[in-house]
């Protein structure tokens, strides 16, 4: 089975995603992305000030990274749309995550208005990724429409409350032919696992790793779960059946009619 992530063109060696958005110290940052072999970053551009070294993102990023800038804050396809293109023009690639959020309440992706601005943005040579809600129709649209990969959430953003939406996402992995990242609500290495045997191509972490007590080596334990998950996946995990079955023959050592004396 083919072990390599490639999405636009590029080979992605790390299958985990580290988001930037809650990190206290950006100091911490580089250390967290060579903890855990972090490949992709994700940055909201607001977080890019170029007037302040000491607040800009991007002096804290090593240069070997895939800056994807996100259009954190937009509530319409045409917002997202100018994130982007500002992004870019500010030198920051042409990967880029939507984000469009108009619900405030619970933070939840607006697909449609999502499907739009990856119609525009694809077709001005982006590597778009969405963010969006687990809805195999919506996530067609956005293939058709020209994604690189989709990115549905695991739970809502920020709650730490693990793989909510298990069996869409498993949908999306069966039926979608780009790669499909598991974004937001993963709260411990173990979901990273549990995402990455089903067939996710990748995740992407932020709030478990930026708030945990010891970031680094939190970092560094997402990194490890994704490698196994990914791995389990390749070998392919044994069938799961209802009713116990011995490790070995119950029968055949010893005669059914042979008294056994302690």
């Amino acid at each position: 089975m083919e072990n390599k992530l490639v999405i636009g063109g590029t080979i992605i060696d790390s299958r985990l995603f580290l988001g930037t958005g809650k990190f206290a110290d950006y100091n911490l940052i580089p250390k967290v992305i060579q903890a855990a072999k972090v490949q992709v970053v994700t940055v909201a551009l607001r977080r890019v000030d170029f007037g302040t070294p000491s607040e800009n993102m991007l002096n804290y990023l090593p240069k070997n990274v895939i800056l994807m800038p996100n259009t954190s804050g937009a509530r319409n396809a045409a917002e997202a749309i100018r994130i982007a293109r500002i992004a870019r023009e500010a030198g920051c690639g042409n990967w880029v995550k939507i984000e469009v959020i108009s619900d405030q309440k619970y933070l939840l992706p607006d697909n449609f208005e999502t499907v739009k601005a990856i119609e525009v943005l694809a077709k001005e040579g982006f590597v778009v990724l969405p963010y969006m809600s687990p809805d195999l129709m919506a996530a067609r649209r956005m293939v058709e429409a020209g994604a690189a990969a989709i990115m549905p959430l695991g739970a809502p953003i920020g709650t730490n409350r693990g793989l909510k939406t298990k069996e869409l996402v498993q949908i999306l992995i069966t039926e979608i032919n780009v790669p499909v990242i598991v974004d937001a609500g993963l709260g411990r290495p173990s979901e990273a696992v549990e995402a990455m045997e089903m067939g996710a191509a990748a995740v992407l972490v932020n709030t478990a790793i930026a708030t945990a007590e010891n970031p680094i080596l939190m970092a560094e334990a997402f990194g490890q779960a994704v490698e196994a998950g990914r791995k389990a996946y390749l070998a392919g995990p044994g069938a799961t059946q209802q009713f116990a079955s011995a490790s070995s023959p119950l029968t055949g050592f010893l005669r059914n009619d042979e008294k056994v004396t302690p």
